[in-house]
């Protein structure tokens, strides 16, 4: 079964360290390395939007994005980048998944966001009175109960259907916003607080849907802690006026540093 191939890659990594340390090294890396088939699926959050360098398409995919930092770090024999911004699950099923199939090894997604209407939230939000933004996050919230799990239900099931012996990462979105002291972020604690919880509740949501599929979920909500919007340090783009479809998108340190670590932690 071609997934071995990504087995034996992690295999030989543990080998060639055990035998460096006792000093018998190896010659020549296991040419299963180069082995692995990627294919990268989903959203802005994986195409990378808010880290710069992109590739001139309307998808715009970044060679910053952790897709991309991965295949540059592990020279994989093909990676084909299909994430695209304001995917949503049935633009994965419509348009990226015929980048998949047996040969592939590893995929990994993030999606679910742009279904909930992540956009029209944070931008009722920013605009809006602090009753219609919690209004509006109760609407996303509902949204991801009823009708979320089925859609990435069928993107799920079709990437398995497609790759059956692929190793599947799914990836969840950060908190948006460190909570407490004066920061000036535009909006009340409230309605921060209320942000960050709608975030838990959507990654809750696809990391059930994803462990009943056999999928490991990425939890990145680790790696960003201490650095959200408000933190001093953040690695998300708060409101940009002069490019607002970065706002609330990870910076290229939000994709090395909180991304790319957690799908390195799930291979």
């Amino acid at each position: 079964m071609k997934m071995s191939r990504l087995v034996a890659f992690s295999s030989s990594l543990l080998l060639g360290a055990a035998l460096a340390l006792t000093g018998a090294g190896v010659a020549n890396a296991d040419s299963s390395a180069a082995a692995v088939d990627y294919v990268a699926l989903g959203d802005s959050y994986s195409s990378g939007v808010g880290a710069g360098s992109y590739d001139g398409s309307s998808c715009k995919r970044s060679s910053r994005a952790h897709p991309a930092l991965w295949a540059a770090a592990n020279s994989p024999s093909s990676f084909d980048f299909a994430a695209c911004s304001g995917a949503r699950t049935g633009d994965v099923t419509g348009s990226q998944l015929g980048r998949v199939n047996a040969s592939t090894d590893l995929v990994s997604i993030s999606v679910g966001g742009n279904d909930a209407g992540f956009a029209d939230v944070m931008t009722t939000c920013v605009l809006q009175s602090e009753a219609t933004c919690l209004s509006r996050i109760a609407t996303a919230r509902a949204y991801v109960d009823s009708t979320l799990p089925g859609r990435l239900d069928s993107v799920y099931t079709a990437i398995r259907s497609k790759a059956p012996s692929a190793q599947v990462v799914v990836l969840g979105y950060p908190r948006f916003y460190q909570l407490g002291g004066g920061c000036i972020a535009g909006l009340s604690e409230k309605e921060r607080s209320a942000i960050n919880g709608a975030s838990d509740h959507l990654n809750t949501a696809t990391a059930k849907r994803a462990a009943d599929h056999g999928f490991t979920f990425g939890d990145v909500r680790t790696t960003f802690a201490g650095h959200e919007i408000c933190s001093g340090n953040s690695w998300l783009h708060s409101v940009n006026w002069l490019n607002i479809g970065e706002s609330y998108h990870p910076t290229a340190a939000g994709q090395s540093g909180g991304y790319l670590p957690v799908l390195n932690s799930a291979l």
